[in-house]
């Protein structure tokens, strides 16, 4: 009975983001700034920046997250959003 219950009423596990300041430096514009700040307001969103990931190779390019511990990359800050929209 406990499993039904737990599975009924489980709770999303949050997302954990971390951003690479070199990477959004790199690929944030005004136009995604927005986006990418109304997305991170998101309750099941936990995010933090670091100044390098030392995905440098990736850094240069594309834009990426670690999403969750997993890499995700896209050509362009606005589906990279969309990719973690997705997600949620």
């Amino acid at each position: 009975m406990k499993s039904l219950l737990s599975s009924i009423f489980s709770k999303k596990k949050k997302l954990s983001i971390e951003f690479c300041q070199n990477n959004l430096d790199r690929f944030l514009d005004k136009d995604t700034q927005s986006s990418l700040g109304h997305l991170l307001r998101e309750n099941a969103i936990q995010y933090k920046e670091f100044e390098c990931l030392s995905h440098c190779k990736e850094c240069k390019k594309s834009p990426y997250v670690k999403l969750n511990d997993e890499m995700i990359t896209a050509n362009t800050m606005d589906n990279l959003i969309k990719e973690i929209e997705s997600k949620l």
